[in-house]
């Protein structure tokens, strides 16, 4: 499992020209799922996210995380982030989830994310064509990928 984590002072989602969801301060999370993936990767990121240290303390070090800050959370589903770029010039996202294994995987880390940080989390729509739209404050952007834990 693999996310992009980006420190935002807003961040939306829109799907067909209607808003789907919106955040103020808090965390856009783009979630790539890959066929190995399991409940334990769901866990480990929602732990580190939540404990994850990347606001401003007001003495511009990043000592903060988003329960101390009052942020929120906007995951959005990215089969992307899988993608595989070795060969040719054209991606190939063989290593990604297909949805019978991704969504139940997408939904569970949205539960357990909200459960175990106690935040409000925002979500796109798995499978959808979305245009999301984000002020990255910083910029701060983390990768994190359960599979590399060191």
């Amino acid at each position: 499992m693999r996310i992009v984590a980006q420190r935002v002072s807003h961040a939306s989602v829109t799907i067909g020209g209607k808003l789907k969801s919106e955040i103020g301060l808090g965390m856009m999370v783009l979630l790539g799922i890959e066929e190995a993936d399991t409940q334990e990767d769901v866990e480990w990121l929602c732990q580190k996210l939540t404990k994850l240290r990347i606001f401003d303390d007001g003495n511009e070090a990043m000592n903060l995380d988003i329960n101390q800050v009052g942020g929120s959370f906007l995951v959005v589903s990215q089969f992307t982030l899988h993608a595989l770029t070795k060969k040719g010039n054209r991606p190939s996202f063989i290593r990604a989830a297909r949805p019978g294994q991704a969504v139940p995987l997408y939904e569970l880390f949205l539960k357990r994310l909200a459960e175990i940080s106690g935040r409000e989390v925002q979500s796109g729509e798995f499978g959808a064509m979305m245009a999301v739209e984000l002020l990255n404050d910083g910029p701060v952007t983390i990768i994190m990928d359960s599979k590399r834990r060191e």
